[in-house]
């Protein structure tokens, strides 16, 4: 493989993402709790030479119990146990800024980069939503512009600690009776709006200096947070011209905060429903949308678009006169694509359902292991995307079919590795530096 790096995740999502996965015959209703279906996807993912595992998560129960498996291994519980039977491949997991504190989750996500030896990554999310702030003793979710400046402060924060231990700071010295050089330790002593963290963290300086940087959110707010901080950006996109908008607009925000674009990796979501026809694939898709419960898809739109229960009507389009985006408190960016989406291409409510039943209002294609191939490959060229997040849609066969039938293509194409080779963290994955430790970074020097 020559020039430039296609980068591949692997989302994982219990039985699949597509909402009627667990009602197949294969299909295993408890997988969300087992950890050995984890592994045996981990392991999947590591054959075909993915970047990264990727967990998604929300403090709140996602769905009504009778749509599909509700509830979720934590994510940084479970990719320690992935880590472990494990050898290479990356492990980002989902974690708030709303409702955590920065020393605890730093603690964790640096423990994790110390068990997996420099594989960690945080998909750092604001977490919008009533349901998950009534959790945390709040009546209402916190506004959306609220939300984002405290995911800085948390970040900044999260920062301070996991450069509070100088790499050398542990001396070892069996002989004098030193272990360590407190002169090396640097507690953050930080006072801010949202936060006051004082002490150093109780973990020393990770393989990575710091977990990959990830962000989820394609709003102005999210995608200024993208362009300060994240390492690579997981986001939602329906057409390649729109892929390609996405694209330029965050390269070109990330080189104003003074920052090289190369080393902020855009990766849609694409869910690949394949067959070893087109014909073949598209009956695949049809049995996924014949086994959804629209009643639970109603529900769920209606959430999302901010109606009453009972405005939508299944063979009806959507609602003339809903709100502009600018009035949505919650998941901005993913309101916009889904109204977009329905208007774009004139859907029903039941077929608009049918084409969030798969991811949500991700890239859904069905087809050949060719055709996957060629839309990865146009996306990754034509300037749309530097890799994928990989959703299958059934688990776990929709993961070892793309291993088996559609890495081998990218790889033959010059496109993917064919190996890990001697890149042991997903930072050098990334072909990102590890980061120096902000204390020691030299003051600029006066004019």
């Amino acid at each position: 493989m020559t020039g430039r790096e296609l980068h591949l995740n692997a989302f994982l999502m219990n039985t699949g993402h597509h909402e009627a996965s667990w009602r197949l015959p294969e299909s295993d209703p408890y997988a969300h709790v087992d950890v050995r279906h984890y592994v045996r996807l981990a392991r999947a993912a590591e054959r075909g030479t993915f970047d990264s595992l990727f967990l998604a998560d929300g403090p709140q129960l996602w769905s009504n119990l009778a749509q599909r498996p509700a509830g979720a291994l934590e994510p940084l519980t479970l990719l320690t146990a992935l880590a472990t039977a494990t050898e290479h491949i990356g492990l980002i997991a989902t974690a708030s800024t709303s409702y955590n504190s920065p020393y605890n989750l730093a603690r964790k996500l640096a423990s994790l980069d110390i068990v997996s030896g420099g594989r960690a990554g945080w998909n750092i999310v604001t977490t919008a939503g009533a349901e998950a702030a009534r959790n945390f003793g709040l009546d209402a979710e916190p506004a959306h512009a609220e939300r984002y400046a405290r995911a800085a402060e948390f970040l900044d924060v999260a920062l301070k600690l996991w450069d509070s231990w100088e790499d050398d700071a542990v001396v070892a010295d069996k002989a004098a009776g030193v272990w360590g050089d407190d002169g090396k330790i640097h507690p953050p002593r930080h006072q801010g709006t949202y936060f006051s963290v004082a002490g150093a963290l109780n973990v020393p300086r990770t393989p990575q200096g710091y977990p990959l940087l990830v962000q989820a959110g394609s709003s102005e707010d999210g995608k200024a947070f993208a362009a300060r901080y994240a390492e690579a950006v997981f986001t939602a996109q329906q057409t390649l011209a729109d892929a390609q908008s996405f694209y330029a607009d965050l390269k070109s925000r990330t080189a104003r905060a003074g920052r090289d674009p190369e080393q902020l990796k855009v990766l849609p979501g694409i869910v690949p429903v394949l067959g070893s026809t087109e014909a073949e694939a598209r009956a695949a898709e049809r049995l996924l949308e014949d086994h959804i419960v629209h009643d639970h898809g109603v529900a769920r739109l209606e959430s999302l678009l901010h109606l009453a229960p009972g405005t939508l009507e299944l063979d009806a389009p959507l609602p003339a006169d809903l709100p502009p985006e600018a009035a949505i408190e919650g998941a901005k960016s993913r309101y916009t694509l889904v109204v977009e989406l329905a208007r774009r291409e004139s859907l029903t409510v039941r077929q608009l359902i049918g084409r969030l039943g798969g991811g949500r209002g991700h890239f859904t294609v069905a087809g050949t292991p060719e055709q996957i191939a060629d839309v990865i490959e146009t996306w990754f060229t034509r300037g749309a995307a530097d890799g994928f997040n990989v959703m299958p849609p059934v688990l776990p066969s929709g993961l070892h079919a793309f291993v088996d039938h559609v890495v081998p293509l990218l790889r033959a194409r010059g496109l993917f590795r064919t190996e890990y080779g001697p890149r042991r963290t997903l930072r050098e994955r990334y072909s990102l530096p590890r980061p120096a430790n902000q204390y020691l970074t030299p003051a600029p020097a006066l004019a």
